[in-house]
């Protein structure tokens, strides 16, 4: 078997692609075939080491989250799962290594794979598909209301746009103002470039979604409706103080839940979700591919994703 690791925290140049042996499935675990996997830029976060306390440093590391695959086989304890089952999930944290031929993951991070996604579409959802969904309901979104999305063209701000539409609210967001047509045909309304004037939509918005971590709180505030809640994706040490003694401001870390990835999966299903695919390259041509991401590409323009076949 094949897996990208990495024996040290780094830049693109760390990245090996190597031969590993998987290990078996332990109780409440499973083997997954990987089809697919989906590039969040969490993972070159982590890879850079901005998260050692989360992840450690024990080497080799895997690199990604988001995959979809066919169950290879299954651990004790395990009954929702069978070897064969088509399925999207993501492993955890600290686990890692969805960029691989096979990965391990808990059942309840792995549900069933909807028949119309195509393996990649399935493999962009759970990291993306799954904060979003999370902020917003730690947001207590609900029909009607006033949505702002600061990075609304991102995987996260898309989804996020997409979730809050099909529920019912208006969304308005910030993007590259050579991508305002793009925000406009998703339903964002208006669209504002980053440095927009918040004066200008002072006290709209019910929910203030900051899906990259830059707006700063003053103009999230001012923003906001009295009453709202402002949602951060992004943590630091600061910002978790800040939520602690805040109402209105929150922190949220997304973390898989069987319950929110079957959710997602069904918003995938019945079109709710649309993830925006960039490009699709194989696993041996996968570090390059993330190196030029890392190193060139704009923000909000599609997911990379990986298949676990080598070009002819």
């Amino acid at each position: 078997m094949r897996r990208i690791q990495y024996h040290r925290y780094g830049g693109p140049e760390v990245l090996r692609l190597e031969e590993w042996q998987p290990p078996r499935p332990g109780p409440g675990q499973v083997l997954v075939r990987v089809r697919a996997a989906g590039v969040n830029p969490m993972d070159i976060g982590i890879r850079h080491g901005r998260l050692k306390s989360l992840t450690g440093r024990k080497f080799p590391r895997g690199l990604g989250h988001d995959f979809s695959g066919v169950v290879e086989a299954v651990g004790d304890g395990v009954t929702r799962l069978r070897p064969g089952d088509e399925v999207l999930g993501v492993t955890s944290l600290k686990a890692a290594g969805a960029f691989a031929d096979m990965v391990v993951a808990e059942e309840t991070d792995v549900v069933h794979k909807p028949a119309n996604l195509s393996w990649e579409q399935a493999a962009t959802l759970g990291i993306a598909g799954g904060t979003a969904y999370q902020g917003l309901k730690r947001a207590e979104l609900q029909s009607g209301q006033a949505v702002f999305v600061a990075g609304v063209l991102g995987a996260v701000g898309r989804s996020a746009a997409q979730i809050a539409l099909a529920a019912g609210a208006t969304v308005s967001g910030s993007c590259r103002e050579s991508a305002w047509q793009d925000a406009h045909d998703l339903g964002v309304s208006p669209a504002v470039g980053f440095d927009f004037d918040a004066q200008k939509l002072r006290g709209r918005f019910d929910i203030v979604f900051d899906t990259a971590g830059k707006l700063p709180i003053a103009t999230s505030r001012t923003l906001l409706k009295p009453g709202g809640r402002i949602i951060d994706i992004v943590p630091t040490p600061a910002k978790f103080v800040r939520s602690a003694l805040s109402r209105s401001y929150q922190v949220v870390i997304g973390k898989a839940n069987l319950q929110d990835v079957e959710e997602i999966a069904r918003l995938a299903k019945d079109g709710v979700l649309r993830p925006l695919i960039s490009q699709t390259v194989p696993l041996d041509k996968a570090i390059p591919a993330l190196t030029e991401l890392e190193r060139n590409r704009a923000p909000g323009t599609g997911k990379l994703v990986f298949t676990m076949m080598s070009e002819s």
